[in-house]
């Protein structure tokens, strides 16, 4: 199946989803989309069931696109870099012990707790899952992700230090997520011999600090030529230039690309809308970078949806899954928890800000795109199926409820 064909079929998808939630059912529009092809979803499944055979046509399709390179590999630079350009770097200042806690040390310690209790959890299921592959598990759902919470943020109406913490947050801590979650992988493969903690750490600086300063250096070549140059067609080319190649070769040189690109777009985001734009080349650059992330983030909704005809759900999977939500909510509130009370003699915070960091916490596609990359057999099949639980529970109970809760804590 060619690009072309499966872009058009999804944006074609996205765009009567969109239609028919803005018209009837008037929620939040990722989570729209996401209802209504979980929706579209089920009536394949139950008219495959009456001998309606339309569910096979659509798993085809779905099997020939793959999910984790498009989003990991294309998708995501665009989303990352057209959130980083919303964040105000003055306020990202204020947070930054919170931000840093919670998207390194917070993902690494998420890891362990709830790749541990899994694991106890499958022993009691008598599902064999090794404990390095539970581990894997808890690296790929421990970091929030940056396109689900920045998509929540736009209607949640969160306070401003709050906003701030959970999509700063978001916007590092995948980066730290994947780096660990690589590092599990390649124990997983190579049987748990080969990797030491020096060589761990090494990567972890490696990627995480390097792809930060390289985002920060080509963020700066970028912005000098757009100092240069007074032609808004031009400017938004850099920016389009900038996230395609920076990401691209930032994974060339084995950095972080997610953090890369985040860093080279609260650069542009604030240095550059400041320094090096007029105010009509502000006006398109914002015009069409909104663009690109709701287009995007409408794809990609949609798409989640619709990856659950692919999956193959077992009873103990299931089970595993719905006893993995309240699992990974209480290591997010423990480290929240920790973070904000060794904090506390430093700063105040808002009322309710443990409860509020805990439930905005996503997980998304990131999450069900690493799942994809373990090495097809059982052990995959049963941690995909528990993702995908973990991650459709996130989007549509805690999407839909974090305003209230925000509501109730004014």
């Amino acid at each position: 199946m060619s690009v072309y064909t499966a872009g058009a079929v999804f944006i074609c998808i996205a765009a009567m989803a969109s239609y028919l939630n803005y018209r009837f059912l008037k929620l939040p529009a990722t989570i729209g989309l996401m209802v209504i092809s979980l929706s579209v979803s089920l009536v394949m499944i139950l008219l495959h069931v009456v001998g309606v055979d339309v569910e096979s046509y659509a798993d085809s399709f779905l099997s020939g696109v793959n999910f984790s390179e498009t989003l990991m590999q294309g998708m995501l630079s665009f989303l990352l870099f057209a959130g980083a350009l919303k964040i105000n770097v003055n306020d990202l200042e204020k947070e930054k012990f919170i931000i840093t806690l919670l998207a390194t040390a917070g993902v690494v310690v998420s890891t362990f707790v709830v790749g541990t209790a899994m694991w106890l959890v499958f022993k009691l299921l008598t599902v064999n899952l090794p404990y390095l592959y539970c581990l894997l598990f808890g690296a790929l759902i421990s970091p929030t992700d940056p396109v689900a919470v920045l998509a929540l943020l736009k209607t949640a109406n969160a306070p401003k230090s709050i906003a701030t913490k959970i999509a700063g947050e978001s916007l590092f801590n995948d980066g730290i997520g994947v780096v660990v979650f690589i590092t599990l992988l390649s124990l997983a493969a190579g049987g748990g011999h080969e990797t030491g903690f020096g060589e761990v750490a090494t990567l972890l600086v490696r990627e995480a600090l390097g792809g930060a300063l390289f985002g920060l250096a080509v963020g700066y070549v970028a912005y000098l030529l757009l100092k240069d140059v007074d032609d808004y067609i031009v400017e938004v080319l850099i920016t389009l230039a900038l996230v395609v190649g920076g990401y691209a070769l930032a994974m060339a040189l084995h950095l972080s690309g997610p953090i890369a690109i985040v860093v080279a777009g609260l650069l542009i985001g604030n240095h550059g809308r400041r320094f090096a734009m007029s105010e009509h080349t502000r006006h398109h650059l914002d015009t069409f970078w909104e663009l690109i992330d709701e287009i995007l983030n409408a794809v990609l909704f949609v798409w989640i949806g619709l990856e659950v005809l692919i999956l193959a759900f077992t009873v103990d999977a299931l089970i595993a899954g719905l006893i993995a939500i309240p699992v990974v909510l209480a290591a997010r509130l423990l480290n929240v928890w920790a973070a904000v009370s060794s904090l506390k003699l430093l700063r105040d915070f808002s009322k309710n800000a443990i409860a509020i960091l805990t439930w905005g916490g996503l997980r998304g596609g990131i999450s069900i795109a690493l799942a994809l990359t373990i090495p097809v057999g059982q052990m995959r099949d049963v941690i995909l199926s528990i993702t995908y639980v973990v991650v459709v529970f996130s989007i549509l109970v805690q999407g839909l409820t974090i305003e209230k809760l925000i509501r109730r804590s004014a």
